[in-house]
């Protein structure tokens, strides 16, 4: 076992608020409120928003309790966990998980970037009055070469609080947790304030039932719900490694799934209230929601062109926005501590001392995230493919379940003597049966209609940023890699 297989969090804030740090971060703020965005009807974003909490039960909770029940079992990294639950031969699906995880890790950087760079903007300059001018500032920071710079300094920050073990990630997330909640209930408060919000917040929550014919729907909420709560990534067994083993597998599942969700929530109405309020008076809400939806790549820029505009209306406002973009970018850097945890408990579990590891793992994940800083369109193919990978994850953690015994795991990994919620049988019906159909379903759904409705012309091109074959081929890519590095790294393993 790796020398450091000892340590653990000091107590159940430590872990839930450790583990909250992975689950609530740009997800959330970001990255969720343009998803709602992208996929709102005419009527509404409320049917985006019913997927999207199915596959909170249906998916996320589910394998976040496998997650939990596998790390704090074997107490090692990815790969180690699923080698020691279903044999070394299968060690390469952990890997997998392993390589999704860390290949989101390498863009992610470059938006925890972002937030620091807004930080630093709304500091030391004055908030934007207007669309134009908040436009203005967030093309003048992709056309330079900042974005790299920022990349690079968030990859350093990470590293020193990485390669000091798990007690200083612990420490780290028990002050930006909270700070990050006050923050956003003080700016939930300015934005309901704003005349016209109510149009944001009704539009949000209207259903348009039309747009769940849509596969692209389900498959977007899923792949949500999965960025929202970390599920599937990997990342929350790589700190149920250190999970104490009186803290109680099911309990701490819904905490983290169901918390989480309801600041997704929070940050939607943030967004949307600040978007309508702001814009009510001159557009009418299909121009507002174009408006939304073009904000970048994808509406990659919605909270960074926004919540400027929000803050420049209020009293204090400069203040306020620099509480925010704190608050932001602490939500982004506890996620990305975690992921950088991940493949270093990897390399440690290999026999690789814990500072050399967390020195290889931020050389390269600055190195392979440069492609996504300086292009937002090489950056927004990188989240369609890994964000439709955790799919595959799903898939492996959930076969893992299933290869050890559903109910042999229920009832040895997570109904331990210490545990005060017994898990019941419903969830080895979800990990058996129904996780396994979401996965089929949605991803042969979404290739067929790619194949012959959406993309008839470029689903076969791997050069198309958004086509099936672009997907494919990087998944046998990562596939590759990690089958053939399977023996190297258990081997390293063994002789340590």
């Amino acid at each position: 076992m790796a020398a450091d297989s000892q340590e653990r969090f000091s107590s159940k804030l430590g872990l839930i608020l450790s583990v909250l740090g992975i689950a609530i971060g740009t997800g959330n703020i970001w990255r969720f409120p343009r998803i709602a965005a992208q996929n709102g009807g005419e009527e509404g974003a409320g049917a985006f928003l019913v997927a999207w909490l199915c596959f909170l039960i249906l998916w996320s909770i589910p394998l976040i309790i496998a997650e939990y029940g596998i790390g704090r079992n074997a107490r090692k990294g990815v790969i180690g966990s699923i080698s020691d639950l279903i044999g070394e031969k299968k060690g390469w699906m952990g890997g997998f998980i392993g390589f999704v995880a860390t290949a989101i890790m390498f863009y992610y950087s470059v938006v925890a970037g972002w937030c620091l760079y807004y930080l630093i903007e709304s500091v030391t300059n004055t908030l934007p009055g207007n669309l134009d001018q908040a436009t203005m500032i967030w093309d003048n920071f992709h056309g330079s070469g900042l974005p790299v710079l920022f990349h690079f300094v968030i990859m350093v920050m990470g590293g020193i609080i990485v390669i000091r073990g798990i007690s200083s990630i612990e420490k780290v997330n028990k002050i930006l947790i909270p700070s990050l909640l006050l923050v956003l209930i003080a700016s939930l408060v300015k934005a309901l304030s704003l005349e016209g919000s109510g149009a944001g917040i009704e539009y949000l929550f209207t259903p348009d039932w039309s747009t769940l014919k849509d596969p692209k729907i389900w498959l977007e909420a899923l792949t949500q719900n999965a960025w929202d709560t970390g599920a599937a990534w990997g990342l929350i067994l790589t700190y149920a490694a250190y999970m104490r083993k009186k803290d109680d597998v099911t309990i701490s599942a819904f905490q983290t799934g169901v918390g989480n969700n309801m600041v997704s929530l929070l940050a939607a109405v943030i967004i949307f209230s600040t978007v309508f309020g702001t814009l009510g008076s001159t557009m009418s809400d299909s121009q507002i929601l174009d408006v939304m939806k073009t904000s970048g790549p994808a509406g990659t820029g919605l909270t960074f062109i926004w919540m400027p505009q929000l803050f420049a209306t209020m009293a204090g406002g400069g203040i306020f926005s620099v509480l925010f973009f704190l608050g932001l970018t602490f939500a982004a850097f506890s996620s990305l501590i975690s992921m950088i945890e991940l493949a270093v408990k990897v390399f440690v579990d290999a026999g690789m001392s814990r500072k050399k590891a967390t020195i290889f793992i931020c050389v390269a994940g600055f190195a392979f995230g440069i492609p996504s800083a300086l292009n937002l369109t090489f950056f927004a193919n990188q989240d369609f493919v890994w964000g439709v990978g955790l799919m595959v994850s799903g898939a492996f953690i959930s076969y893992a379940v299933i290869s050890y015994g559903t109910t042999k795991f229920r009832t040895d990994l997570v109904n331990t003597d210490e545990s005060k919620t017994k898990l019941g049988g419903w969830w080895e019906i979800i990990i058996k049966y129904v996780v396994p159909v979401e996965v089929i379903t949605l991803l042969v759904w979404w290739m067929y209609l790619s194949a012959a409705e959406y993309a008839p012309d470029s689903w076969y091109n791997p050069f198309d940023p958004f086509s099936v074959a672009t997907v494919i081929g990087q998944w046998l890519i990562a596939l590759v890699l990690v089958w053939f590095f399977n023996k190297k790294i258990i081997a390293g393993k063994a002789a340590s």
